[in-house]
C-alpha cells in the first residue's frame, strides 16, 4: 500500500479505506456557472486480498454538481440533475466505457485524463509484489 498511497499522491489524488476496500478519487475537471457548480471525479476502488495473493479492482467516472440547473424555461428547477447512460464491457477492463464516459462528458468539460495509466499503475504495482490483478466491472464483491 506504501507504493500505492506514493503513487496517489503524485497524481494529486485522494486516497481513503474503509472496510478493507480503497477508494482512489481525482477531480478530472470542474465547471462553474451562475449559481451552479459541476464537478467530474475518476474513481477506483480496490482490495488486496492477501489470502487469495489478488487484488479486485474497479474503476468509473461520477458527475456531481449543485446549484440552480436550466432547461427549457418551462422547466427551470433549483437542484440537481440525473442522467443515465450506457456502456460495453469486456475482459480487458472497462477502458471502453470509460472512454463512452469521456466521451459524453467531453461535451461538458474540457479536460484530459488517462484513466488507463491508472489501472496499469496499480496492475504493475499489484504484480510486482507477487499479487493477480482482476478487474471486475462493478465494486460488488471487493
Amino acid at each position: 500500500m506504501e507504493e500505492v498511497k506514493k503513487y496517489a499522491d503524485s497524481i494529486s489524488a485522494e486516497l481513503s479505506e474503509k472496510k478493507g476496500v480503497w477508494t482512489l478519487t481525482k477531480v478530472v475537471a470542474e465547471r462553474k456557472a451562475f449559481l451552479s457548480k459541476k464537478k467530474l471525479e475518476y474513481i477506483a476502488k480496490f482490495r488486496f486480498d492477501d489470502e487469495n495473493k489478488e487484488i479486485r479492482f474497479t474503476e468509473m467516472l461520477k458527475e456531481s454538481g449543485s446549484g440552480i440547473s436550466s432547461g427549457d424555461m418551462d422547466d427551470m428547477s433549483p437542484g440537481f440533475g440525473f442522467k443515465a447512460g450506457t456502456y460495453k464491457t469486456g475482459m480487458g477492463g472497462r477502458e471502453g466505457s470509460i472512454k463512452e464516459q469521456s466521451n459524453l462528458f467531453g461535451k461538458d468539460y474540457s479536460y484530459e485524463f488517462k484513466f488507463e495509466e491508472i489501472r496499469a499503475k496499480i496492475e504493475e504495482i499489484a504484480k510486482n509484489k507477487g499479487y493477480d490483478f482482476k478487474y471486475q466491472i462493478t465494486s460488488k464483491g471487493l
